[in-house]
């Protein structure tokens, strides 16, 4: 099947459209068994989604947002799911947005369905670690990363410490913008790159796009970062057969890798694709028990 890209910006993010795009369902013809819940004041607690500012931050307009899994219990140990968010101030034809902010991500409980994993939307720094973005990481043109990973590393530290997370099981996922930062933000240095165990990437993929518009944003950059991976288990999807410009990205780059891939099956770019019923949902769950519970299970 054969890919049109096409270098048309709506708010940073490239349309990539297959010629059988039509044929793909959209995700609003299948009924959701899974609804966002409401963001909550307070403190976490089992069930609630709730904003969050880490302690040295909180002289700041910089937050997250946290949700504890129905099954969340005091001193018992959990997986966690950490998601960056798309771009935001994004839309296209099927009505699909991206509000760029950690309160408007899905992936993460979709992912999970709210059991059995604590989810933290982290969020995108400015350049002077004082505000969430929702456009790229920092400022332009310096688009500097540097306050968003010290935040990702401690809010990883903070959810482990306060809340039970395992850090043995940390999952780094994201959409969009947030599947770039996986390995952009993820792997951008030696120390944030040891916490993940594994990673979901859905819909772009760092370094097979060049000529975004911050520093880095090319292939031999993209290596290095893409070094730092040491063989770790990826699940690489996308809407349409977006994933497979990834596989031949890497497949050229010669990189090793557990590199699962996948389409949704639907045709939108947006993260609630994981609300509802899927044969790729299925298929990805079906891996992240595998990489969490028990790897000694083949794929």
């Amino acid at each position: 099947m054969k890919t049109i890209c096409q270098s048309i910006v709506l708010p940073m993010l490239l349309i990539c459209t297959t010629l059988s795009g039509a044929a793909l369902p959209d995700i609003r013809s299948v009924e959701s068994d899974l609804l966002l819940p409401k963001l909550n004041e307070g403190a976490p607690v089992a069930g609630k989604r709730v904003k969050e500012t880490l302690p040295a931050w909180r002289d700041s307009a910089v937050y997250h947002v946290i949700y504890l899994p129905t099954d969340w219990q005091p001193g018992r140990r959990y997986p966690v799911l950490v998601e960056f968010a798309g771009n935001g101030g994004y839309t296209n034809r099927y009505g699909d947005i991206s509000l760029g902010t950690p309160e408007g991500s899905n992936f993460g409980y979709g992912i999970s369905g709210g059991k059995g994993f604590i989810w933290i939307c982290v969020p995108y720094l400015g350049n002077e670690g004082t505000n969430n973005v929702i456009k790229w990481w920092g400022d332009a043109p310096q688009y500097n990363p540097q306050p968003t990973i010290d935040y990702c590393k401690a809010a990883v530290q903070w959810v482990c410490r306060e809340y039970g997370g395992d850090q043995e099981n940390v999952i780094l996922c994201g959409f969009s913008r947030g599947a770039i930062a996986c390995n952009f933000v993820g792997l951008h240095d030696d120390e944030i790159a040891k916490l993940w165990k594994a990673f979901i990437a859905y819909s772009h993929y760092d370094g097979v796009i060049v000529g975004w518009p911050y520093p880095g944003a090319d292939r031999q950059s993209a290596r290095k970062r893409l070094n730092r991976l040491r063989g770790r288990p990826q699940f690489i999807c996308g809407e349409g057969n977006n994933a497979d410009g990834t596989r031949n990205y890497l497949r050229d780059s010669g990189a090793a890798g557990d590199f699962t891939y996948a389409g949704t099956g639907f045709r939108n770019h947006n993260d609630a694709w994981v609300l509802r019923p899927s044969e790729t949902r299925v298929r990805l769950r079906s891996w992240l028990r595998r990489i969490v519970f028990d790897d000694s299970l083949e794929q």
